[in-house]
């Protein structure tokens, strides 16, 4: 089993923290010539065919293993962080969940926006909160996301929208939902590029 660390932006820790995010997608690099047809072990594979002596046989090709690992890895959680107080260090506190996450016996807490906030490429293993262990690692085309798999991005419908699973407004907000957080973490929407479907849960930091 190894640990690496992956990064989150504040609405989706949040999602994490809530139970509502258990997977993600990020883009593969280099981007695939040809369709995986399986991921094994965090490594995809795909046939290939190749002339050999006049007759066109199929082979199997491997790509780049996964950089995030595969299933019973684990990856911990960097985001926005950083230690408020007179005392030194101060007291550890993250920007998804500001205040609520420090105790309530402290006072005189500071404005989010008076903190200095340290950014989650900058976190340490030692302050991270979140530790995820991968359950299932596979490829597909960013836009090739189902409903539920929307969902388990933490992306949830308005209640007034959801009371039934057929209205044009229920069925539109999904699709739209999913490519406005992918284009708010930069990624091209239009490319429909590749991209790593990595499935986690929550375990308990040791």
């Amino acid at each position: 089993m190894k640990e690496r660390p992956i990064l989150f932006k504040g609405p989706l820790v949040r999602a994490i923290l809530a139970g509502q995010k258990t997977v993600t997608r990020r883009v593969v690099k280099p981007q695939f010539q040809t369709a995986p047809v399986d991921v094994v072990d965090g490594v995809p594979s795909w046939d290939s065919p190749t002339n050999y002596a006049g007759e066109v046989q199929m082979n199997t090709q491997h790509g780049e293993p996964c950089p995030y690992g595969k299933p019973g890895d684990r990856l911990w959680v960097r985001e926005t962080w950083a230690r408020v107080g007179n005392c030194d260090p101060g007291y550890l506190t993250f920007a998804a969940t500001y205040p609520g996450c420090l105790t309530p016996e402290l006072e005189n807490i500071p404005a989010a926006n008076e903190i200095r906030w340290k950014p989650s490429i900058h976190m340490f293993r030692r302050d991270s909160r979140i530790l995820l262990e991968i359950t299932d690692v596979r490829v597909e085309r960013l836009q090739d996301i189902s409903r539920a798999g929307i969902r388990a991005e933490g992306l949830q419908c308005p209640p007034e929208l959801a009371s039934d699973d057929v209205s044009p407004n229920y069925r539109d907000w999904y699709p739209a939902a999913w490519r406005e957080l992918w284009e708010s973490t930069g990624g091209d929407w239009e490319a429909n590029p590749w991209v790593w479907v990595v499935e986690f849960k929550r375990v308990t930091p040791p």
